[in-house]
């Protein structure tokens, strides 16, 4: 059907993005999946049963906008648990349709028109159009190629009076990288005296390896106060396609987040809501988390142990980066879209992370699948 008008788009640079491409592609070829961040393999049955228990008790209309009350108490006693700080369940905790769209509501609640927001690249490919969308404007500031650890010295220079947030990701998509007790300081150091908020994504909170903590803002009562944290059960449970996260903030921000929240979803769905209320308390669901995927972080490294590609380390998260510029000069998308068509295996080129386009000659790895996968995809990437 032809359009009467033609839209003037916000997003006018915005189109198809690599990971579409990658995934229709992928299709086409019946490729592993080593690209998504999103398991191949169930979840707890006693999450699928919970959910339809609450369906059958006719638990299927809306749910408080703010949240579940039982699941928002569960969320508050976890972080309580694991950090020692307590967030006030009713006036500090929402429960949002996803980590995505809490990432929307905390941005466009807080960020105006002609404020500036900080954040790091390679990044989550959704921070910088909302930003955008709130007629501010994304400042990127890449990572440091040693290590990928956020540059301080340059994060100071940035700041400026108009600078409204910075936006933080630990353990970090996609460079598996994670925040340290000092990272927290030297941000609370940075942002000391001023009116700048910290957003703070941890979605991968319980996915931290080699017996490292999660230091999320929680952990730092100076930060807490001036901070976001969105997460996701998601990525805790192995549900991808149940849209559920939320948002801890101090009330003040909270008041703003929910306004937005109310709004683009007024509530999350209710049925998972009391599936995840139920699951939160059994810490054992989200304590061994760790453990389950440095497994699968280490097989997936043992059977590429004998390629040609150089594993970076993963300190958290889903994902590994390997880098393959030792044995071929192609650009990461052309070697990504060469996986798919030659090896039947999908990976995400690195540069689709970064805001120009950055090619460092790395692609990304999920392991957030069974094992038999994982070790089919390092086979056939050991034959490039």
């Amino acid at each position: 059907m032809d359009s009467a008008t033609t839209p003037r788009s916000k997003l006018p640079d915005v189109g198809t993005t690599i990971f579409t491409v990658i995934g229709d592609l992928a299709a086409k070829h019946q490729a592993l999946n080593l690209s998504q961040g999103a398991p191949n393999f169930d979840c707890d049955a006693r999450l699928i049963d919970q959910a339809v228990a609450a369906m059958r008790a006719g638990r299927n209309q809306y749910a408080s906008m703010t949240g579940l009350p039982a699941l928002r108490a569960a969320i508050a006693a976890k972080c309580e648990h694991l950090t020692g700080l307590r967030y006030d369940a009713d006036e500090e905790v929402t429960v949002v349709a996803s980590a995505s769209q809490g990432l929307y509501a905390a941005i466009s609640g807080l960020v105006h028109p002609g404020d500036e927001v900080i954040y790091f690249d390679p990044a989550f490919d959704s921070y910088a159009p909302i930003v955008r969308l709130q007629g501010a404007t994304p400042i990127a500031l890449k990572l440091t190629a040693e290590g990928f650890r956020i540059p301080w010295d340059d994060l100071a220079a940035a700041i400026t009076p108009r600078t409204r947030m910075i936006i933080v990701n630990t353990p970090h998509n996609p460079t598996s990288t994670v925040l340290g007790a000092a990272d927290l300081d030297r941000l609370a150091a940075l942002t000391r005296g001023t009116d700048i908020f910290v957003l703070s994504d941890e979605v991968y909170e319980h996915v931290v390896f080699d017996g490292g903590l999660h230091y999320g803002m929680a952990r730092h009562r100076e930060l807490a106060s001036r901070s976001v944290i969105v997460s996701s059960f998601g990525k805790s449970y192995h549900v991808t396609g149940w849209r559920v996260g939320y948002c801890l903030a101090p009330a003040a921000l909270t008041v703003e987040v929910r306004k937005i929240h109310q709004f683009m979803m007024f509530a999350a769905d209710t049925p998972m809501q009391h599936a995840f209320a139920d699951m939160l308390g059994d810490e054992s669901t989200w304590l061994g988390l760790s453990a389950f995927y440095q497994h699968k972080r280490d097989l997936l490294a043992r059977e590429l142990a004998h390629s040609r590609f150089e594993l970076l380390p993963s300190r958290g998260s889903f994902f590994m980066l390997a880098r393959f510029r030792g044995f071929s000069d192609e650009s990461d998308s052309d070697f990504a879209l060469r996986l798919i068509r030659d090896h039947r295996v999908a990976t995400i080129p690195l540069s689709a992370f970064y805001s120009d386009g950055t090619d460092l000659g790395i692609i990304r790895l999920s392991f957030s699948k069974d094992d038999a996968t994982l070790v089919e995809g390092a086979r056939r990437l050991s034959a490039v």
